[in-house]
């Protein structure tokens, strides 16, 4: 899956990336949207940048993240 730039997003479970934290568990659940997809990488392992309701802009891994609002 190949996310953009102002996509809806939701943190829907934990991610089995060696980058995830024990503190981002709080946000599984939580709705935001892509701020920097780096696309210029186009890496499915990379970090992306998502801004989440309520805790702020974070760099997480791609495969906690699901779209939102599209068919």
């Amino acid at each position: 899956m190949q996310f953009q730039k102002g996509n809806k997003i939701e943190v829907y479970k934990a991610s089995t990336d060696e980058a995830w934290e024990p503190y981002m568990n709080d946000f599984i659940g939580l709705h935001g949207f892509i701020t920097d997809p780096d696309t210029t990488i186009n890496d499915p392992d990379a970090l992306i940048e998502v801004s989440l309701e309520g805790k702020g802009t974070h760099r997480l891994p791609q495969d906690c993240l699901r779209l939102i609002g599209h068919p």
